[in-house]
């Protein structure tokens, strides 16, 4: 559960959640009614409008208020949120025969993020700049320009941490909020009828009257739904608190208000429906509004590559991924972290998205299947850990709940499965291919495992039979990481064999991820002593926690005085593994191996990784066939 430091947040919290969390989810309504309008081949009649706006709006109150914001925000790994984490809880509380599916589904659902991560960029910048076109016709060529040059500024300044800009970005969502809003009482002022869309038997006359067109449109109103998931996967950010009332105090009232009036300005001028957003405001701050929406719509962006960072981050973590370069841009806040590679791999994909679709119209068509999925995903997943937090009846209105939850996730998922021809393959082939890669990192992982725990001795009477022997001793501490602490690690063994030396002091580190968050300062790491002058050290850290090895030795330096850990004494030794894929395997585990010893290479250094000095580590080069 949250914390108590986080169950009463103050202004600046609901401001900073409004930056964050709700950046996705608030440039919706740029695109949402006009993809709607368009896309479904529904029309701009009043029974159509009115019809639209009451499925949005209780899906919105279905999808994100009840199931995310008040029922999913209380699933949290200690404090954390998100798909990856949310996988940790299903698994532990599951039996063992079920976790495969569940980590499958979990690493899929987080696969699927990285397609959204791709997407909303170009989708929520270009819709932001097409508004310019309502200004004028003379405008449209500068929209491809114009978006390609936000989006190589967006990417350049990532390198720079958003710790400055971030404290700008709650007041400009905050005004962004307020002004859609006051834009939708506007527009509702002049035609009221959009109201009885409040009314649910106007979904259930529309969907009854044209099921077919109803199920197409399910595909582009659940772009209002996009962002819901980022409510949950920031939730360790701001705490459920802050997140709920930022939503229902400010976030929902100003969307829902923008919604109806963009539906109001359609029924009184269909011919707003090229446009509703920008046509529902007043010529006098159109302007003003398409400055706005590209300051919102580039503060959404910044928060689903932080997002991009983050899961990437946590799949290092917990072994789904090969070690990446981590940098933190600021030093008070844990989560602002810039990793290059990821960073230039989204530059690309979002610039090749904008060149190709070349507008957010066509891009809608793409959009949606990444964000059903996952939350298609979540459902599933809750199944195993929400009913277990309650008792008697409300433990069965949780399982009625998930139910309809997943039914409206599989008609959400199916709307937009059928767009694949039309864009939905994008996301589906991103989804697909970072699986792909993912589940051969941890295959080639655990096959790697196996082979050490085959040829590797046992730790303990490997020193008993060497501290017997006349085994040269040199002056010193040496540091031997290895991922068993049970077994001899290699490296030890190569420098025994070509150095015919042994260090005074040894230490066996073992530094270990868990299926938490964080792990406190007082249970790092645990020691003990597996013979005269060895000691075996294991450390953890959690899946948001990146290891420091020398801050580790400090630590275990100060509890054990004995051991000498002095930066200038202590030497590291290291494997550093080639892969060799064996011509004897199948063709297709070939190819599988072959990719896993592709990632390996390219894998960052351990030293960079666990933060070793590099002038300090002796690196042992070792083969091993797969």
């Amino acid at each position: 559960m949250q914390q108590d430091s986080k169950k009463s947040p103050g202004a600046g919290m609901l401001l900073g959640a409004l930056g964050v969390v709700y950046g996705d989810i608030g440039t919706s309504p740029l695109y949402t009614i006009q993809a709607s309008l368009n896309g479904a081949g529904v029309g701009a009649g009043q029974d159509a409008v009115l019809g639209i706006l009451s499925i949005l709006f209780w899906l919105v109150m279905i999808v994100v208020s009840v199931k995310y914001v008040i029922l999913v925000l209380r699933a949290d790994n200690k404090g954390e949120g998100g798909v990856l984490a949310l996988m940790e809880l299903a698994i532990r509380n599951i039996k063992p025969r079920y976790r495969p599916i569940l980590l499958v589904l979990g690493i899929f659902g987080a696969c699927l993020f990285y397609g959204d991560s791709v997407i909303t960029p170009a989708i929520s910048v270009l819709s932001a700049l097409e508004g310019i076109s309502v200004i004028s016709d003379r405008f449209d060529q500068w929209i491809l320009p114009l978006s390609v040059v936000i989006m190589i500024g967006l990417f350049l300044i990532q390198s720079h941490g958003t710790g400055l800009v971030g404290r700008l970005f709650g007041p400009i969502m905050f005004i962004w909020f307020l002004s859609l809003g006051l834009l939708g009482i506007w527009n509702i002022i002049d035609n009221p009828v959009v109201l009885l869309a409040l009314e649910p038997i106007y979904a259930l006359r529309f969907i009854m009257h044209d099921p077919i067109h109803s199920f197409l449109l399910l595909g582009y109103v659940v772009l209002a739904l996009t962002g819901a998931e980022a409510l949950y996967a920031d939730m360790g950010h701001f705490g459920r608190p802050a997140i709920s009332r930022a939503w229902f105090w400010f976030v929902l009232p100003a969307l829902l208000l923008c919604y109806f009036g963009q539906g109001a300005m359609v029924i009184q001028n269909p011919a707003a429906a090229k446009n509703p957003f920008f046509m529902s405001v007043p010529v006098w701050g159109q302007i003003p509004m398409v400055i706005l929406a590209t300051m919102a719509t580039v503060i959404a962006s910044q928060a689903v590559i932080s997002g991009a960072f983050s899961v990437t981050r946590q799949a290092v973590q917990i072994g789904l991924w090969p070690r990446m370069d981590i940098r933190h841009t600021s030093s008070e806040e844990e989560g602002q972290i810039y990793m290059p590679r990821v960073n230039g791999l989204l530059f690309v994909a979002v610039i090749v998205l904008v060149l190709v679709f070349q507008s957010s119209e066509k891009l809608a068509h793409a959009y949606g299947f990444a964000v059903t999925g996952t939350m298609l995903t979540t459902s599933i997943l809750a199944f195993s850990v929400m009913p277990g937090m309650y008792k008697g009846f409300r433990r069965v209105l949780i399982y009625a709940l998930l139910c309809l939850f997943l039914i409206i996730d599989v008609l959400l998922f199916s709307a937009n499965a059928i767009k694949i021809e039309e864009g939905g393959w994008l996301p589906l082939i991103i989804a697909l291919g970072l699986f792909t890669l993912m589940m051969t990192w941890r295959k080639g992982r655990e096959r790697l495992e196996r082979i050490d725990i085959d040829e590797a001795q046992q730790l303990k009477p490997f020193l008993n039979m060497l501290l017997h022997d006349t085994v040269p001793r040199v002056p010193g501490t040496a540091v031997f990481m290895h991922s068993n602490p049970q077994r001899v690690p290699s490296a030890l063994l190569h420098n025994l064999k070509h150095n015919k030396v042994l260090h005074q002091q040894l230490v066996f580190l073992s530094v270990k991820s868990t299926d938490v968050p964080f792990v406190s300062q007082e249970d790092r790491f645990v020691i003990s002593e597996v013979n005269t002058n060895a000691w075996q050290v294991t450390a953890t850290y959690g899946f948001k926690q990146e290891p420091n090895v020398p801050e580790l030795l400090e630590q275990v330096h100060a509890a054990h005085p004995q051991i000498d850990l002095s930066p200038m004494v202590v030497s590291y030794f290291m494997s550093r593994q080639t892969i060799m894929v064996s011509n004897r395997a199948p063709l297709i585990k070939r190819y599988r191996r072959r990719l896993f010893a592709f990632m390996s290479r390219n894998a960052a250094r351990s030293t960079r990784f666990y933060k070793i000095p590099p002038n300090r580590v002796i690196e042992m080069g070792i083969q091993v066939e797969l």
